[in-house]
């Protein structure tokens, strides 16, 4: 091997503070400080979990790719590791397509323990050499659980290949993983998974391929995380070595690796089981040895790595927290947007309902033909002094007539509310289009918002029905005792129903005798009607009970308008409160992260 120089053969981590020997004291601390960090850790992975970010906000892309990542890393890596601090050593031997990792792995181990790819991409499962003292350490419960684990060869991705291997030494495995640069990208999201879970990475490439860009975006992580690193410059012929090594020694320094031992294997001739010679791999052979037969070493290799984990794990987490605060704030003005819209759309139904807007066109009409036309009604515009009888004696309807104005009421009404919520939906919609937030649900939403339920014309006829119903029975309540008077027999149930009707139409806070008659053309004519029949405090009470029904009814049908909008917000299930939750865990972690500091120390 040949060791440019600035580059570093050996181990790049340092001891853990303190020294080696502690005290029975000094032990029960590091202890407690382990549970409570373990404890902490177990919270943040619970806390990143519980986040979701499902609108298509600036950044939210990159924020759910991170919450993957961290996530995968405290499960694959930092919580079991940390249980298991006296595992062996896990390298993970990873890099760019071609360079030779499957070889490397094979030479190292001395015999064919995986398979190099002919064609790429490389589909296979990845292989886990260990020795067999160590088998223990690497079930399913301990390292990757998602992956199953096999003892034969397989191209099943979701497997984990274990070869146990005497000529292998105890306290350290090696993991032969997929390319980082794959074009199959399921093997390229393994080859980050089993990177991410390691204690060390043996990072393998090429003369041709020591450039790459995407095995230095690994490296570069690698770097910001503290992770140990070694790298090999693989197959180099002996005419390169020289300017490739400087070069590369060189990007590893300017990258934050400059402590990264760089090893150098030489071209050679590979046998026909797949092995190159063993000079060519014996300092890298040898140096894994070295890490192996001494704990000491071993431990500064995966408390380097661990701890540089976790430290990066709480630090990430505050982006996605920001992440997850934009998202509530989204959803908040995107609901804000629905509501208003809907709000304005009742306001202006309950409004034409007491404004005497409801009384023009077909109402009005059926209305005069029950109360009579001609002197009648203009003397009333101009007479509203007169004497009640003098109007209830003019009245020549009959039940026929006022059934007519019951229809053209009903009509009437169905029209108002369908025009209205149509009008709703559709600034709703305009509002949520002009956030990118907004455009998402509306495309991604199964049925059209921007439009009235396809159900709400028959719920309105059935509203407007049921609350006609609700004034005849009121009218029959309070006619209980006079049904056998004569006026209540000329007009009947239908008649003082209708005219009850009309008298909330023109029912304006404020509008009464002379105004309520020209707001509605004649509503004051059903206003004396039922005041000839039950009295002047009866109507009113009859009046504001029909009033606040039909109030309550088309509140129901627009509040079941708007629900449809505020169940796309309620299904995203964005917590409010997850962003100050993830806060909270991750500084628990760096406290806890603190405390096992000065144990350790």
């Amino acid at each position: 091997m040949t060791t440019p120089q600035g580059s570093n053969q050996g181990s790049s981590a340092n001891p853990t503070p303190g020294g080696a020997a502690v005290g029975a004291t000094g032990a029960a601390d590091v202890g407690t400080a382990t549970t409570r960090m373990v404890t902490a850790l177990v919270r943040l992975r619970q806390a990143l979990t519980d986040v979701v970010l499902p609108l298509d906000l600036p950044g939210a892309a990159e924020q759910r790719a991170s919450q993957t990542e961290l996530v995968a890393q405290l499960e694959d890596y930092v919580i079991p590791r940390m249980t298991t601090i006296e595992a062996p050593l896990l390298a993970v031997v990873g890099g760019s397509t071609g360079a030779g990792k499957s070889t490397l792995v094979n030479s190292i181990v001395g015999s064919r323990v995986t398979t190099p790819g002919l064609l790429r991409p490389t589909t296979r499962s990845p292989v886990l050499v260990h020795n067999p003292a160590d088998a223990q350490w690497f079930g399913q419960d301990r390292l990757l659980p998602d992956l199953e684990r096999v003892s034969h060869s397989t191209n099943d991705p979701k497997a984990l290949q274990l070869v146990a291997s005497e000529s292998f030494p105890v306290g350290l495995a090696v993991l032969d993983a997929p390319d980082v640069d794959s074009v199959e990208e399921q093997n390229r999201l393994l080859a980050a998974q089993l990177l991410a879970a390691a204690d060390l990475w043996i990072f393998v490439t090429s003369a041709a391929r020591y450039a790459d860009q995407v095995p230095w975006s690994f490296l570069r992580a690698a770097a910001e995380r503290s992770t140990a690193v070694a790298v090999v410059l693989d197959r180099t012929p002996a005419d390169a070595v020289q300017t490739v090594a400087t070069h590369l020694a060189r990007m590893l320094a300017s990258r934050g690796l400059k402590d990264s031992p760089l090893f150098i294997v030489h071209e050679g001739t590979v046998s026909d089981e797949g092995l190159l010679p063993a000079d060519n791999v014996a300092e890298v052979r040898g140096w894994l040895d070295m890490l192996a037969a001494d704990s000491g070493a071993r431990q500064a290799v995966v408390r380097q790595t661990l701890e540089g984990a976790v430290r990066t794990v709480s630090r990430r987490a505050h982006p996605v927290a920001d992440a997850s605060v934009a998202q509530a704030q989204a959803v908040t003005r995107l609901r804000h947007d629905a509501v208003a819209a809907y709000d304005e759309g009742l306001r202006a139904v309950l409004e034409a309902t007491a404004d005497g807007t409801l009384l023009r066109g077909e109402v009005l009409a059926r209305w005069q033909e029950f109360v009579g036309t001609g002197e009648l009604l203009r003397s009333l515009e101009s007479k509203v002094s007169k004497l009640r009888d003098r109007i209830v004696n003019a009245v020549k309807g009959k039940p026929q007539q006022a059934e007519h104005v019951q229809v053209a009421v009903e009509s009437g009404l169905e029209l108002l509310i369908l025009e209205h919520a149509e009008h709703a939906a559709e600034r709703a919609e305009a509002a949520w289009l002009q956030l990118e937030a907004g455009r998402g649900l509306l495309q991604s939403s199964p049925s059209d918002l921007g439009r009235a339920s396809r159900d709400l014309r028959r719920k309105a006829e059935r509203a407007v029905r049921d609350w006609q119903q609700d004034v005849l029975d009121m009218v029959r309540s309070e006619g209980e005792d006079k049904r056998s008077t004569a006026r209540f027999l000329a007009f009947g149930v239908n008649g003082l129903a209708v005219s009850l009707m009309v008298v909330v139409f023109a029912n304006t806070a404020g509008l009464t005798g002379a105004e309520v008659g020209i707001a509605g053309g004649s509503a004051v004519v059903g206003q004396k009607l039922l005041e000839a029949v039950f009295g002047d405090q009866a109507v009113r009470s009859l009046a504001e009970r029909a009033r606040k029904s039909l109030e309550v009814r088309v509140r129901t049908l627009f509040a079941d308008e708007e629900v449809r909008y505020l169940d796309v917000l309620d299904n995203l299930r964005i917590d409010p409160e997850a962003a100050e939750k993830l806060r909270q865990a991750a500084r628990r972690v760096d406290d806890a992260r603190y405390a096992a500091r000065i144990a350790g120390s």
